[in-house]
């Protein structure tokens, strides 16, 4: 049986002028940087893909770009069938995009911020408490749902935005560096739990510069270098021979070379 694709990047590109000061902070003459530079690449429905890159390669701006936070500058994405640029509500109701920048007040609880989400998405009161229960007791949050936000640790608001992200219960799941900052047992904790959605059917796109987590959670994996998909596999495959990390600075080295 041929794998489903559910969601497929054609053509990206995005490109953002720079100010002076932002010139001369990256030592550049040119006016324009080119933060995705023609990606195209396909994801299959209920694997789990991982955009692997260095900081500023444009991963992020990658998934702003599908998430329709943000419009390319040219080319377009189809998330379960529907356009990003004219269709973006249909892809937000089809998606959940995780970032480690998303910030909460501190004064509500996370069972106040599950309940207004859920709201906004338009969940019936059975809805949101059938998918409050379930995501709170996985992830571990029922004794600090009433816990205001500013007095959770770390590892426990990452928890929280998680839980959130998926209220609506989302087919497409996009996390930007999810176990960014976390300490080795909530890191645990989260990838053990998009293995779960994983075997529950769902999408997971996950942005990483961590070879190991690529090795231990992604079916397939496309490397990105300065905006560029530079390699695109099957996990599994690709490792046979070669570590993942050593692929990628042979990859890095040849690309960064190139251009220098």
């Amino acid at each position: 049986m041929e794998n489903k694709v559910i969601l497929e990047a054609l053509d990206l590109v995005k490109t953002f002028s720079l100010s002076r000061k932002q010139q001369q902070l990256e030592k550049t003459k040119t006016k324009v940087k080119v933060a995705v530079n023609h990606l195209s690449f396909q994801v299959y429905e209920g694997e789990i893909y991982g955009l692997l890159g260095p900081n500023g390669a444009g991963k992020t701006t990658t998934l702003r770009m599908l998430s329709t936070l943000i419009k390319p500058t040219s080319g377009t994405a189809l998330v379960n069938g529907f356009d990003i640029i004219k269709e973006s509500d249909k892809v937000r109701n089809n998606i959940c995009f995780l970032t480690s920048e998303l910030k909460f007040e501190d004064f509500f609880t996370p069972n106040y911020l599950f309940d207004f989400f859920a709201k906004l998405h338009g969940l019936s009161k059975e809805e949101t408490f059938k998918n409050k229960e379930k995501l709170f007791t996985t992830l571990g949050i029922n004794e600090f749902k009433e816990v205001k936000i500013g007095e959770l640790s770390t590892g426990m608001k990452q928890k929280v935005a998680i839980a959130i992200s998926l209220a609506h219960d989302p087919k497409i799941i996009i996390f930007d560096e999810p176990t960014n900052g976390l300490d080795v047992l909530t890191a645990k904790v989260v990838t053990d739990y998009l293995l779960e959605l994983k075997k529950e059917g769902r999408t997971i796109i996950v942005s990483t510069h961590i070879f190991s987590l690529v090795e231990k959670i992604c079916d397939r994996v496309g490397v990105i270098i300065n905006g560029e998909m530079v390699l695109q596999e099957d996990v599994k495959t690709l490792t046979k021979e070669k570590n993942l990390e050593d692929i990628f600075f042979e990859l890095y080295k040849e690309k960064v070379g190139e251009q220098q």
